[in-house]
Order: C-alpha cells, then structure tokens, then sequence
C-alpha cells in the first residue's frame, strides 16, 4: 500500500518548530553519540559502536594490488628458482586440474629482478620496490596465504566478500556494520577509484545489510585521481541559504514519512543518505583536496612525477580520511579491462612498471602515517587476490595464477613489525607453514579492529550470516 500523501497544510504545520529546534537537536545527538553505542536505526544506524574487544586497531587502509602481484618476483625469495631455471618439473596446476584432472610438467622461471635484504630483520625484498624494502622493519608480512577461486572474478569476490558465488557484504560494510563511524559528517567506509570488472560494486557493497553500510566510491579506475571526486556534493544553481530551505524542508517531510511507515530500512537509509550527504558537502570536498599538503609531503608520495603521481594522490587522499576517522578506506591499483594491472601470463616484465608506481607512493604513505603517530592504530594491508606460478605458464615469459601460496603485507594496527609469519615450499607453488586462508586473514582483520568474527553476525533468511561463514581462526602469533 503507497504511503498516505502529505498535504501543504501538514507540511506547513510541521515546518513550524522552527530553526532553532533543529539546531538544538543536533547538537544534542553529537554530544549523545559516546553515550549510546548501539542506537536504533531511526536514530543513527552509523554511531560509533562498543566493540566486543579491546581494538588494536581503529581503522583500516587497504591497498589493492588488482591482478595477482608475483609474490616470488617480490617479496618470497625462492633462490632455487634460479638454480632450476629452464628445467622441466611436475607442478599441479590449478587451471589444469581443475580441466583435466592431471598433474603437467612446466618450465621452472627465475625471477628476472635480484633481491635484496632490508632493514635489521633482515626481510628479502625484490628490487622492484626499493622504497618499501626501506619500510620493512615496520612491516609484517604474511607468506602462506592462500585461497579460493583460480580466476580473477571469483577471486576477487572472496577476498573482498568471503564468498565466491553468492552475493554477501564486503569486508568494509562489516567493519562498518559492527563498529559504526568515528565521523559523522563523512563515509565510513570509502573505496578510492574502484574497478568495475571483477565483482565491481559487490566488492565494496552492503548486499542484505541495511543500505547504510554500503561503501562509498570515489572516482573509478580509469580516470585521473585529480578528478576522484563524490559527485553532486555541491549545486551551482542555489545559494547556499536556498539549499539550506530545501534540506530542511526535505528533512521535515521525510520524518513525517518515516513516521508514517515505521521500520521501513530502505526509507531509514534513503533519509539517513541526504542527512550524511548534506553535512559531507561542507565536510568531503576538504578532505578529498590535497592542494593543501606541503610540498615535501607530496614529494614523499610521488605526487607530480611521472608514474607516481595518480597513485600517490590516492594515498595521500587516504591519509587524510584516515585522519578524519573514517573507519575503512580500500585503495584501488586496476583497471576496468579484462586483463588487471598485475596480471602479467605473457609479459612479466610489466611487472616492474606497476612495482614502480605503487613503490614510492605506498612507502610514503607507510612512513607519513608513522610520522604522524598513526600507524599505531592504523592497520595497512597490502595484497592481491592470489599470487603467481613459479613457472612459465606455456612455457612463455609470464606466470599464471596462484590461489595454493602468495604473500600480503601488514602494518601498524597491533601486528609485529619487521616480522614474516609462515612460507611456501622451496619453489614458492604451495603454503607449508604457518598457512593462512583468506577466511582466517578476514577473522584476524576482524579481530584487530575489536571484533569477534564469531559473534559479528547478520539474520537473513532465517539463519545468521558472518564474514567468515562457518570458517577462520584468528592469526594471533602476528599480534604485537
């Protein structure tokens, strides 16, 4: 049944408790906002939550590596790779077992780049990324991982939703869900130029969550960081005293709606999306302009220099988020072609022009952070859907995909610094020790920012749904 219409008279009458009621009303619900941890949706659905543990962590920056980065051409050194290269051996192929059922030989492929250790750990680091080999004694870093998926799609859904073939919320909307925001007036949960292929909007969705939790995109793959704005955030064609009579107006009718169609969600979010979009239009457009930043920070990110330059504004931008207390903020490498930035199966040496404009800007990000004190509260991850094949795929100059072993980084946020948690076999084909499925990465992620994967639950469809589903262990020999 259609709601009940207002009338102008309604409307009117309703209009009348004046500025001065609205004022004091929101100012009371900023200073309420430590004091009620789990508010009801009408109220404010993205209030700061209690979390069911003490947090190592308050907020996430993620660093996408779209494509699958080789971890044994960066930061697994394997050097029988060298010693066996050119050589025929049986490698259990993911795609071809997955066709055939059989074990086939392949050309074992040395890594084209040297490696180098760094730090007084004393970390093995490709020569690809000197600037982050400069950061490893602040950096832990996770050698067994493994997953699900041998494509790119199915992949890349799971390592942001935990599922592969059902539509689930990503790991952003969950944080979000089970901690709320630390910042009324901005997202959060922001996805910096995301990619539309390979999952697209789900990799950053609310799927069956309430639509607050939703991340918000900025830009897209494919345009210029300069250009990474939210859009609509200002109208040229009202002052700014006639926005101001028409959001108040909108606000009066949407509650008398709401009131009229209580425990509507949908209605709830739409209402809550204009409240939050009508405060980030005096909020947003600071954060996401860096024209601010002196110009040795710049510098420190690669900004204005050839290759660095679009990736290092992003960082930056996510600097400044993550400062403003948005809660998690994705970083987004890629593209929106059929062929990912890291997915080198025929030319690997493009390795290196991807290695060279995250490098900088990444490191710069690690050390800004740190120089601020907010690494210590930060948790940076960096990491691909999957890593490569030790081998040539078809005997060629590239790698294909390799979901059985590949390696993420960590920093800040309560893990070890200048630590290297578990390891793949001698050629890097396969995790051995101290393996971590993507399932037990998502219940530790979880578990830094306060939250017990276990607990953070969802009712849909008549059962309860968690990030993890019925799987995951916690990683707690990488806790500080």
């Amino acid at each position: 049944m259609l709601p009940t219409p207002v009338s102008r008279r309604q409307a009117l009458k309703s209009l009348g408790c004046g500025f001065g009621y609205l004022s004091a009303a929101a100012l009371a619900n900023r200073q309420a906002v430590a004091s009620q941890p789990a508010p009801s949706a009408v109220d404010n659905p993205l209030q700061a939550k209690v979390p069911h543990l003490v947090p190592r962590a308050k907020r996430v920056i993620f660093l996408f590596m779209q494509g699958g980065p080789s971890h044994v051409d960066t930061f697994d050194y394997k050097p029988l790779l060298a010693k066996h290269d050119g050589e025929a051996r049986a490698f259990d192929d993911a795609r071809v077992l997955a066709k055939t059922k059989q074990i086939t030989k392949h050309r074992v492929f040395q890594s084209p780049w040297k490696f180098k250790q760094y730090g007084q750990c004393g970390q093995s680091v490709s020569e690809l990324f000197p600037h982050i080999g400069s950061c490893v004694d602040d950096l832990c870093f996770l050698k067994g991982m493994h997953t699900d998926g041998v494509a790119h799609g199915p992949s890349t859904l799971f390592l942001h939703t935990g599922s592969i073939n059902l539509i689930r919320p990503s790991v952003g909307s969950w944080v979000l869900y089970g901690l709320g925001s630390e910042n009324e007036n901005l997202p959060g949960f922001v996805t910096l130029q995301p990619s539309m292929g390979n999952g697209g909007p789900r990799n950053y969705g609310n799927a069956f969550l309430p639509a607050h939790y939703q991340g918000t995109a900025v830009g897209r793959a494919g345009v210029a960081a300069s250009q990474a704005q939210i859009r609509n955030l200002s109208n040229p064609l009202l002052s700014p005293a006639e926005q101001r009579k028409q959001f108040e107006l909108l606000r009066q009718v949407n509650s008398l709606q709401l009131a009229r169609n209580a425990g509507d969600q949908e209605l709830e979010a739409v209402i809550q999306s204009y409240e939050l979009a009508w405060r980030m239009q005096h909020n947003a457009p600071d954060r996401l302009d860096i024209s601010d930043e002196p110009e040795h920070i710049q510098r420190m990110y690669g900004i204005g220099e050839k290759g660095t330059d679009d990736f290092g504004q992003q960082c930056l931008m996510a600097r400044r988020l993550a400062e403003s207390g948005v809660r998690y903020i994705q970083v987004n490498y890629g593209d929106n072609t059929n062929n990912p930035r890291w997915d080198q199966h025929s030319n690997l040496p493009r390795h290196a022009d991807h290695a060279f404009n995250t490098d900088k800007p990444v490191a710069g990000l690690l050390k800004d952070l740190k120089q601020r004190g907010l690494l210590e509260d930060t948790l940076v991850w960096w990491g691909g859907e999957f890593g490569r094949t030790p081998y040539a795929q078809a005997n060629g100059t590239g790698r294909d995909h390799n979901p059985y072993g590949f390696t993420i980084f960590l920093a800040g946020g309560g893990v070890k610094a200048g630590y290297s948690y578990g390891e793949t076999d001698e050629f890097g084909h396969h995790a051995i020790q101290g393996k971590v499925h993507m399932h037990d990465w998502h219940a530790t992620l979880l578990h830094l920012m306060g939250l017990d994967h276990e607990r953070l639950t969802f009712m849909h469809n008549g059962r309860p749904f968690r990030l993890t589903d019925v799987h995951g262990e916690v990683v707690k020999e990488i806790f500080a």
